[in-house]
């Protein structure tokens, strides 16, 4: 069974350690770490992903590639596997860029960001995880998400993400939305 590290609300490790899943339980003012990858070509288009069909959490829903960071991992480390894992795409400190941490109910995000141009015919998905990829504009995106095609992660995180890949903006510090 998969493990998470306790991490206060500073993001630090507790010492203690929960099983993965429905039944981890976490205290008040605990939190785990969860990481989000947005892929971008040089175009400015984002490789988007929908889970697989099998997912106990948001079955057949499009969302950010990304998962929970296991115990003794880093959220850099988390996000390079998850990227790898879920769809094949090779990242490292030069091309994987943070973004932004944002403390969430009982989790705190990582976000990070990778342009790579890759046709999406080369990836190699993680069918466990992913039905599918497809390159959407910005624009798309947001139709998506206005229309529930795309999950929601409310409008101050994709203000977050969108600042952050298309504006150029410096990553933001931990913020709790």
């Amino acid at each position: 069974m998969e493990k998470w590290d306790v991490l206060n609300s500073r993001g630090e490790p507790t010492g203690r350690r929960v099983n993965r899943g429905r039944r981890a339980i976490l205290r008040s003012g605990e939190y785990h770490s969860v990481v989000h990858i947005w892929i971008l070509d040089s175009r400015g288009r984002l490789l988007i992903q929908r889970r697989s069909e099998k997912k106990h959490l948001m079955p057949g829903e499009w969302a950010a590639t990304g998962g929970a960071t296991i115990a003794g991992e880093t959220p850099f480390a988390s996000a390079r596997r998850e990227l790898f894992e879920e769809l094949s795409i090779y990242s490292d400190e030069n091309s994987l860029k943070k973004i932004a941490t944002i403390k969430r109910r009982n989790s705190i995000l990582t976000i990070w960001k990778i342009i790579k141009d890759v046709p999406v015919g080369a990836l190699r998905l993680q069918k466990s995880e992913v039905a599918e990829v497809r390159w959407v504009t910005r624009e798309e995106l947001e139709r998506m998400i206005a229309d529930g095609l795309y999950h929601n992660y409310g409008r101050e995180y994709f203000d977050i993400v969108f600042d952050a890949l298309y504006e150029n903006k410096e990553e933001k510090a931990l913020k709790e939305i």
